[in-house]
């Protein structure tokens, strides 16, 4: 039987900054995509939560960054996991409103302005041993 847990939301906004955390969370693909407005898109194993000593509670989810723009940064290895280490919100260094939101991972590091973002979960949240899910559990990779 597989073990899921209870939430009280799936999806989530800039407006949840300070309580998220993605640290160990693991990206699986990176996507710039859509018509008319284009998005950054991650599809990662979000860790919802630690428990100690039991494992991780992680879910497959979507963290988009609509109207993204000045994008750069760069990849290590390519053949290590992609897990992320912090997204930080840095406040606008010039006179555009956009923060700059900087992902850093063990192997990586981009940033990226935008206005804000949105999360999703696309299924629920398992109990694992390690902070990220096999393919089956997270139904392969998607947007």
């Amino acid at each position: 039987m597989t073990v899921v847990a209870q939430l009280d939301q799936s999806d989530w906004t800039e407006a949840d900054y300070p309580r998220m955390d993605w640290h160990d969370s693991r990206v699986h693909a990176i996507s710039l995509a859509g018509e008319p407005q284009v998005r950054l898109l991650l599809d990662l194993d979000y860790v919802v939560r630690r428990e100690p000593g039991d494992g991780f509670w992680v879910a497959p989810a979507t963290l988009v960054f609509d109207a993204p723009w000045g994008i750069g940064g760069g990849f290590g290895p390519l053949a290590e996991p992609l897990d992320i280490a912090d997204i930080h919100r840095l406040p606008s260094p010039d006179q555009h409103p956009a923060p700059v939101w900087h992902i850093e991972g063990h192997n990586f590091a981009f940033e990226v302005r935008a206005d804000g973002y949105r999360q999703t979960l696309r299924r629920p949240p398992l109990l694992v041993p390690v902070p990220a899910l096999t393919w089956d559990e997270r139904g392969g990779v998607t947007f």
